[in-house]
């Protein structure tokens, strides 16, 4: 199962580039694929957003994103991704670790993803905050404990749906420079390309989930 707060990794560094500006920024538009970052006000938290076009059902998309324990496959720099709970087909609590180049420390958070669909307009929104105290901190890694993800995934022509991804979040710690322009750089894309490739695979084919209408 995949996940949302699961592009903290791709974001825990991108987020920490953006500059005072209080409108969304253009980072980066590349295979269809826009990102865009800015300061979260009166927060320290930074924000990032993707947005793009696939070929895909809502069902698949939802099914994806809620199929956490396949986030590494996926979302860059994903070390291990893991279902902590089910409580439905559209409600999961999971783990993830995410990767970070030496001498940085790994980060890890435990996030609920819950999706849900407007009736009228089909669009189906996911929300993933982080929550605290789930599962033990590990020693050597840095707890994500700031963060809130969501997917806004709209009907589109052709058999397409619109995606509109955005993530504030606070990796913790200290970051240098060169990582985070390094994950700015490629990390949102990285992540999304990757998920084009992960929809073609035949577990999502036909994929139907209770409640989200096609």
């Amino acid at each position: 199962m995949r996940k949302i707060t699961g592009l903290i990794c791709t974001a825990l560094l991108a987020c920490t580039v953006a500059s005072a500006q209080t409108n969304w920024k253009l980072k980066s538009n590349k295979d269809g694929i826009e990102v865009y970052i800015k300061n979260v006000e009166n927060s320290d938290l930074k924000a990032i957003r993707v947005k793009c076009s696939l070929q895909a059902t809502l069902s698949q998309l939802t099914a994806i994103v809620l199929d956490v324990n396949t986030g590494a496959e996926w979302v860059y720099s994903t070390k291990s991704s893991t279902l902590l709970k089910q409580v439905s087909p559209l409600e999961v609590y999971y783990y993830s670790e995410v990767a970070l180049p030496w001498p940085i420390s790994n980060r890890d958070f435990v996030a609920h993803l819950k999706a849900s669909q407007d009736q009228h307009t089909k669009v189906v929104t996911i929300d993933g905050p982080v929550i605290h105290n789930y599962v033990p901190e590990k020693k050597g890694i840095v707890r994500v404990n700031k963060s809130s993800g969501k997917w806004i995934l709209s009907p589109g022509p052709k058999n397409t749906v619109k995606i509109d991804y955005t993530l504030e979040t606070d990796p913790g710690g200290s970051i240098p420079v060169w990582a985070v322009n390094l994950f700015a750089a490629k990390g949102p894309t990285e992540t999304f390309k990757k998920l084009k490739e992960h929809i073609a695979k035949p577990a999502y084919k036909h994929v139907r989930l209770p409640s989200i209408v096609d």
